[in-house]
């Protein structure tokens, strides 16, 4: 069985790799493909091993999914929030600096995420009906938080409602979207209009800045701080139902600004993002939810390894992740000296081109509206997190039972 699950992690590095280095894939996406290739696969190796592929994609993602996030400002659905500040590193030539956070944000959620798994196993299973209840309250009492310590806060519940209404419709019509992204898809032109199009055509012009890398320029107890609070987020949305590392960044920004502390909340956001993937694979064992589209594409197989020989893949793709990361975050001197004009329109160029490919013309319907609504808080003076209503209003009236 080693063999197999080391196969399997080898397997699902690969396919991570592609998911979180090219913008508009998921390892959702990976995790399918993996799925319909299982009669054939199956005939060949044993189910661990198409298991831990698809849970190591999964892990492999959350550590990758920060580069072009990092050099190119395209968000990914997982990552909205933390491109602003990513990225604005990356304008002030910290580029590599910005990606070496992120991979020991999620190397040090990998850390925590098995105590987490295992306390969460023991003890959350006979409160899940009141969880379930509770999660709308929850988040409605976080966004309530943010608007209220907001500089603006008319502006910012402005904001916030009109974000939720366009998420409401995106995700309410998704049907309406091509094949090629799936229902699920319609994420991707909706947090890409929301967080990198209104970004990129209010960026800087000029010359990329020299790409250096100095060190981190982050202390200690940055780190442990940082570490601990993503990871406590990251396994709230991954535990619990219609919650997302989105939300986790939202949920984030309440405790650590990403404009005011970006580096502590590139670590915390990489790590929700990881410890979301581990807590989702321990839910989906303990309770039997499926938490996402790799745990579904899992749920699927006709037989279920063990949840220890997939826990052993993901540590195995973390490590060989953390490693990639790094590898890729030297790539960052070929970005000195660069147009910023050309790169922003080349990239607004390729999310819309992307986005009317997965979605068709209503993923380009909703890429227009979304850009619309993310310069708002720019003319307003509001931070953008209140345009995560997008994420937060669709949980909340799923979670009341309205939807």
């Amino acid at each position: 069985m080693l063999f197999g699950i080391v196969l399997g992690a080898a397997v699902g590095i690969g396919c991570g790799a592609v998911s979180g280095l090219v913008p508009g894939i998921h390892a959702n996406t990976m995790a399918g493909v993996l799925l319909s290739l299982q009669a054939f696969l199956l005939a060949w190796f044993d189910p661990v091993v198409v298991a831990s592929a698809m849970f190591a994609t999964l892990v492999t993602h959350t550590f990758l999914d920060c580069v072009p996030s990092t050099f190119l400002g395209i968000p990914d659905a997982d990552t909205s929030l933390a491109v602003l500040p990513a990225h604005a590193l990356c304008l002030e030539g910290r580029g590599e600096e910005a990606v070496r956070i992120s991979a020991l944000g999620s190397a040090t959620g990998v850390a925590l995420s098995l105590p987490l798994a295992l306390a969460f196993v023991l003890v959350l299973p006979a409160l899940q009906p009141a969880i379930d209840w509770g999660i709308g309250l929850v988040i409605l009492a976080v966004a309530g938080y943010l608007i209220v310590v907001s500089e603006s806060p008319g502006w910012a519940l402005a904001v916030f409602a009109v974000s939720g209404i366009l998420g409401l419709f995106a995700l309410g019509y998704a049907f309406l979207a091509w094949p090629a992204g799936g229902e699920s898809g319609v994420l991707m032109p909706l947090l890409s209009g929301l967080f990198g199009i209104a970004v990129l055509l209010k960026a800087s012009h000029g010359a990329m800045p020299e790409q250096q890398f100095r060190g981190f320029d982050l202390s200690r107890s940055a780190v442990r701080r940082g570490s601990l609070l993503g990871s406590a987020a990251g396994a709230l949305v991954g535990w619990l139902p219609g919650l997302s590392s989105a939300t986790a960044n939202a949920l984030l920004t309440s405790v650590v600004g990403y404009d005011s502390n970006p580096r502590e909340y590139i670590l915390a956001t990489s790590a929700a993002n990881t410890v979301n993937a581990f807590l989702g694979l321990a839910a989906f064992y303990a309770v039997s939810r499926t938490r996402n589209g790799v745990m579904a594409a899992i749920s699927a197989l006709e037989e279920m390894p063990p949840a220890t020989a997939i826990l052993l893949a993901g540590a195995i793709a973390a490590v060989g992740a953390y490693l990639l990361t790094l590898l890729f975050s030297r790539t960052a001197g070929r970005f000195s000296g660069l147009n910023t004009t050309n790169l922003n329109y080349g990239v607004i160029a390729f999310v819309v081109l992307l986005s009317l490919f997965l979605c068709g013309p209503f993923g380009g319907l909703v890429l227009l509206l979304a850009t619309a609504v993310g310069c708002v808080p720019s003319l307003v003076n509001v931070r953008r997190v209140y345009c995560m209503g997008a994420i937060m209003v669709p949980v909340m009236v799923y979670s009341f039972g309205l939807a």
